[in-house]
């Protein structure tokens, strides 16, 4: 409320001006935005069931009205998702990934498989200092023509695992410059896994011996964590080049005892196939032996999904998309999601947009993060 103030003496009467709200027309401020966006995109909460929880507490609130809040908070937030996607291809590495989601809006009205595809900047483990960022970008199928169109400014090396879309990337003539590929020893490892689960977890099975020779591999990442490039790659080539020669003469063993269309052949296949990928790691202390950055970056898609069930269309899918973006690096950075929503949400509206990097989540972390959140992000 803004109250007026007449003057007893000349009798003005004046009244201060309302204050500005992030959208137009919109009762809800900055703080109430934020909250409804962390609700459904960071504790997985549908919009539906904030209705039943707001209704508890006396607010009749539709869910029309809900999505019709988190459309226009994303497209007013859409300029710092793309700052922030600038920010992650100006990276040496990225690590990338991609995520089925069901959507609305298909031939004939049924719902279709959409895909969130995510894009992660984090050279923490390498002992680099540059800020943490996520980027994901959704797209209605999963053509490779997605990740051309999402990567075509971006040159280094891209983190991920074998998918066949990912192919035309590596072309060595591509035009934006050279990408170069790093595979994922965690999706290799993880069909071996699959098949000690199914053998009961029986020790001294081929697929517990093939675990045991990848565990050695990651026992030396993790006593290289945080350190430089240079000191990386040397324990690499001292210690782990050892080991994954013995790997790769221990997988081609085994596919003389197995048969071909075998599981254990399969999963054998998959990294000798991509040995190449899989090993890159070891010359370049940048590279990471998985792609995990990426994997976590995706865990709160994969829980909210269960519990939203779908998009409302395609449209929804790239809000869905910038949101995840802005929270993503939010946590990534240490800062409470909604804190800095509300604070972005509050200033956006009339913020120069040639001066968008300034509401960055890592350029406004030191003022917005807790003290006991500042450890937590460092060691991230």
């Amino acid at each position: 409320m803004c109250p007026k103030l007449a003057c007893s003496g000349c009798k003005d009467i004046v009244q201060a001006a309302a204050p500005s709200r992030p959208i137009e027309r919109v009762m809800a401020g900055a703080g109430m935005l934020a909250h409804v966006l962390v609700s459904k995109y960071c504790d997985h909460t549908p919009l539906y069931r904030q209705t039943q929880i707001y209704a508890r507490a006396g607010v009749e609130l539709h869910r029309s009205t809900l999505t019709d809040w988190v459309a226009q908070a994303a497209h007013l937030l859409t300029p710092l998702a793309q700052a922030i996607g600038r920010y992650v291809l100006q990276a040496y590495k990225v690590h990338g990934d991609d995520t089925p989601i069901r959507a609305l809006g298909g031939k004939g009205g049924r719902v279709h498989t959409g895909r969130l595809w995510v894009y992660v900047r984090d050279d923490r483990p390498s002992g680099c200092k540059a800020a943490p960022a996520v980027w994901f970008q959704y797209s209605a199928d999963r053509k490779g023509d997605h990740p051309a169109k999402h990567l075509k400014h971006f040159s280094g090396v891209l983190q991920a695992d074998a998918f066949a879309g990912y192919n035309a990337l590596y072309d060595e003539d591509r035009e934006g410059g050279r990408i170069i590929e790093a595979g994922c020893w965690s999706h290799a490892r993880r069909k071996v896994w699959d098949i000690h689960v199914r053998q009961h977890m029986l020790a001294g099975t081929l697929a517990h011996q093939a675990l045991q020779r990848m565990g050695r591999l990651y026992k030396i990442e993790a006593e290289i964590q945080g350190q430089p490039p240079d000191a990386r790659r040397r324990v690499r080539r001292e210690s782990t080049v050892p080991l994954l020669e013995d790997l790769k003469a221990w997988m081609n063993a085994t596919l003389t005892q197995v048969s071909a269309k075998s599981p254990m052949a399969l999963a054998i296949g998959y990294a000798l196939s991509n040995w190449t990928a899989l090993t890159r790691f070891v010359d370049d202390g940048r590279i990471e032996v998985h792609n995990n950055a990426a994997e976590r970056a995706l865990r709160g898609v994969a829980l909210g999904r269960k519990n939203y069930l779908h998009l409302g269309s395609d449209v929804g899918g790239d809000s869905a998309a910038v949101i995840y973006t802005l929270i993503g690096s939010a946590k990534l950075n240490g800062i409470d999601p909604q804190r800095y929503l509300s604070y972005v949400l509050q200033r956006i509206a009339e913020h120069p947009i040639n001066r968008i990097d300034e509401l960055l989540p890592w350029v406004v972390a030191p003022q917005l993060r807790a003290p006991w959140q500042a450890p937590l992000a460092e060691a991230a």
